[in-house]
C-alpha cells in the first residue's frame, strides 16, 4: 500500500478527534510559534497538518498567510469541512513531503509527527533539501517527534525516535536549535506518549 492510499484508508476509517494525535488544542506548537514572534501577516506552512486543529487557532488568532499540507485529501476535507467559509483565506496543498516541489518561501515550518515517519535517509535528505528551499534566511523550523524511550510505531508504521542532539545532527548546520519542549501526549485512548517539541531557526 502507497503511503497516500494508508493515509487516506486511516482518515476515512476513524473520526479525527479518534486518531492517536488527536489534540483538542495544540498548546505546544501554538506556544512556540508565539515565542518565534513571527507577524501574523508572516508565511506558515503546517507540514502533516491534514485534520489538526493548529490551522483553526492561526486563523483564529489573525495569521493571513496560512498554508496546510498533508498527503491525504480526506485528512484535508475535514479540515475544510470543520472551518467552513475560512476555509477559503487557506491554502491546501494535497501532496507527499518527499515529493513536494516548493513555490514559494516560508518564514515559519511547522510539523508535528512527519518526519518521524521518513526511515528511510533517501527520504530524509529530500525532506532536508526541501527545508532549506522553502524556509527563508532567519526563518524557524518548528518539529515535534517521538521522543527516546517513546513509541516505536504510529499507525501501525515505523518510525525513528529523536531527540535535540539526533535531530541537530540530521538537520545540519544551518539549523540552530533554540528552544525545545517535552510533552506527554495522551492519545484519545488514554496512552501516554513521550514527544519532543524542537525549535530551530535557519541561518543565513
Amino acid at each position: 500500500m502507497s503511503r497516500k492510499s494508508h493515509w487516506d484508508t486511516v482518515y476515512k476509517g476513524k473520526a479525527d478527534n479518534e486518531v492517536s494525535w488527536y489534540q483538542s488544542k495544540p498548546e505546544l506548537s501554538l506556544r512556540l510559534i508565539a515565542d518565534s514572534g513571527m507577524s501574523r501577516s508572516g508565511s506558515i506552512i503546517d507540514v502533516g497538518g491534514g485534520a489538526s486543529l493548529l490551522v483553526d487557532y492561526l486563523v483564529h488568532d489573525g495569521f493571513k498567510n496560512i498554508t496546510v499540507l498533508d498527503i491525504s485529501s480526506a485528512a484535508l476535507r475535514v479540515a475544510q469541512k470543520r472551518l467552513g467559509e475560512s476555509a477559503k483565506s487557506v491554502d491546501w496543498i494535497e501532496a507527499d513531503i518527499t515529493q513536494f516541489q516548493c513555490a514559494q518561501a516560508f518564514d515559519l515550518w511547522h510539523d508535528r509527527a512527519v518526519f518521524h515517519f521518513l526511515i528511510q535517509a533517501s527520504d530524509r535528505k529530500k525532506y532536508i533539501d526541501l527545508l532549506h528551499q522553502a524556509i527563508r534566511p532567519g526563518g524557524h523550523l518548528i518539529i515535534a517527534a517521538f521522543a527516546i524511550g517513546g513509541p516505536k510505531k504510529c499507525s501501525g508504521l515505523d518510525i525513528v525516535q529523536y531527540d535535540a542532539a539526533k535531530l541537530s545532527r540530521e538537520l545540519g548546520e544551518a539549523f540552530i536549535l533554540v528552544e525545545q519542549e517535552d510533552e506527554a501526549h495522551i492519545t484519545p485512548g488514554g496512552k501516554v506518549q513521550a514527544f519532543g517539541y524542537y525549535r530551530f531557526k535557519k541561518q543565513g
